[in-house]
């Protein structure tokens, strides 16, 4: 008599084709990863080709990837129309390519509120419009946003990307109203402090900074990449399938703690 459970199937994404943006490094490519062992193809987005092409080499088969810029917004429906063509339909839309920029707000230029809006809102938005007719068509599909703390509470020196994240809030409340009756499902995760090369870098200088987010996070450790990815596998599988407008942290208690 075999034990083996049937549990694990309701989190498969067999049959998906996810599209990940800023795919290459970090968060990104561990959600590229996560999807990948669940069963999805995956096709990594982003502007840096060399390593698009070594997180590919490590996935192997199922993974690939384009080089593109999600700022070069009247490009999107080309993007998509290739990939429909050369891959298929894109069943589930990972917006998470981005950029930091830590200002105060008085030196915060408009231009580089404007870059950051373009890459976070502006580019997330172009890719969505694209796919989402086809999505609505099918009564098949599901949009994910990477978020952030910085769109749950204040954050100083960070006005532009504290902007751009909380409005990823208003998208996913929006697209979820008006795409759930055609079967499209839209969720946010907002990650707290995971450990990335990014952050280890930023603690390596700075190491006060690491022992006050640590004091902060009732778990008392960074959260591993994968934590991410995993959580967006979730969030696109049919073990979601009632769950949409949702904003999911995966920050070790910080949104809750005191």
């Amino acid at each position: 008599m075999s034990t083996q459970s049937n549990f694990p199937a309701v989190f498969s994404l067999k049959g998906e084709l996810a599209v990940v943006t800023g795919g290459g490094t970090g968060i990104g490519q561990a959600i590229a990863l996560a999807m990948h062992k669940a069963g999805a193809r995956v096709v990594l987005v982003g502007r840096r080709e060399n390593l698009l092409a070594e997180a590919v080499k490590a996935m192997g088969e199922g993974a690939s990837y384009i080089v593109h810029d999600i700022t070069h917004l009247d490009a999107a429906g080309d993007l998509v129309a290739r990939i429909n063509k050369e891959l298929g339909p894109v069943t589930c839309m990972v917006n998470n390519a981005g950029i930091h920029l830590k200002k105060s707000a008085v030196d915060t230029t408009v231009q580089e509120f404007q870059d950051v809006l373009s890459t976070h809102i502006l580019g997330a938005h172009a890719l969505n419009r694209a796919v989402i007719p086809g999505m609505t068509e099918r009564k098949h599909g599901s949009i994910l946003f990477i978020a952030s703390m910085a769109s749950l509470f204040g954050i100083p020196l960070v006005v532009a990307y504290s902007s751009a994240k909380t409005a990823m809030l208003g998208m996913v409340r929006t697209l979820s109203t008006e795409l759930s009756q055609h079967g499209v499902r839209v969720n946010a995760i907002a990650p707290g402090w995971i450990d990335t090369e990014m952050s280890r870098k930023a603690f390596a200088g700075d190491p006060a900074r690491k022992s006050k987010i640590l004091s902060r996070t009732p778990m008392q450790k960074l959260g591993d990449v994968s934590d991410v990815g995993w959580a967006a596998v979730y969030l696109t599988s049919p073990a979601a399938k009632f769950v949409t407008g949702a904003i999911l942290p995966i920050d070790g208690g910080v949104s809750m703690g005191f």
